[in-house]
């Protein structure tokens, strides 16, 4: 019976050490520490070679997120069209491209498209969009580095000295649109 016992306390024990190693590895996690916030620079993020790029097959840096303001969306090639509604927004907007740009950086890992399908939509999207950059991501480096949604859609507005200035990991609202589109303006006046 005392034998029963301790077996059954260790074993409780031993169920507890291991929920708070997890605890532990959940909320060290790169993706958690990583969370941008706004008014701060993200972390340098390079994709290139193996890691992504560009379309062309050039590297791409988050240092190009300066200068003007940009609107960043990492999509899950999946959920292309959770915020279309959103780019159909900031397009009628006819912002001056000279202040304003935008990147669609895919997570070519969240997907079960095979990354030649991918390619081959990006390159005619490239040619119909010339002022959008599109970036591959094909290591969830934005999910890991800088705590983005996986899976999903995630909007971010970049002022042009590269700091957060919108983040929202859903499909936006019409309220959240509204606010996007405010601190673009707000941000290319300044």
């Amino acid at each position: 019976m005392i034998r029963r016992e301790k077996t059954e306390i260790e074993s409780l024990r031993a169920s507890y050490m291991k929920r708070i190693l997890l605890l532990f590895l959940v909320l060290s996690s790169p993706a958690l520490l990583a969370d941008l916030k706004i008014g701060q620079a993200p972390p340098l993020l390079l994709l290139e070679g193996k890691a992504g790029g560009r379309v062309d097959g050039s590297a791409w840096s988050s240092a190009e997120l300066t200068g003007k303001v940009h609107v960043l969306m990492y999509v899950d090639p999946d959920k292309v069209k959770v915020n279309s509604h959103v780019e159909e927004a900031l397009a009628s907007e006819q912002f001056d491209p000279q202040n304003f740009a935008t990147i669609g950086a895919i997570n070519m890992a969240a997907s079960w498209k095979p990354d030649f399908a991918i390619d081959m939509i990006l390159k005619d999207k490239q040619e119909k969009y010339p002022n959008t950059v599109y970036v591959r991501d094909k290591n969830r480096a934005f999910v890991s580095q800088w705590g983005l949604v996986d899976q999903g859609y995630h909007v971010l507005g970049v002022s042009g000295d590269g700091k957060i200035i919108f983040s929202a990991a859903t499909k936006l609202t019409a309220d959240q649109i509204k606010e996007l589109i405010e601190l673009i303006r707000k941000h290319i006046t300044q």
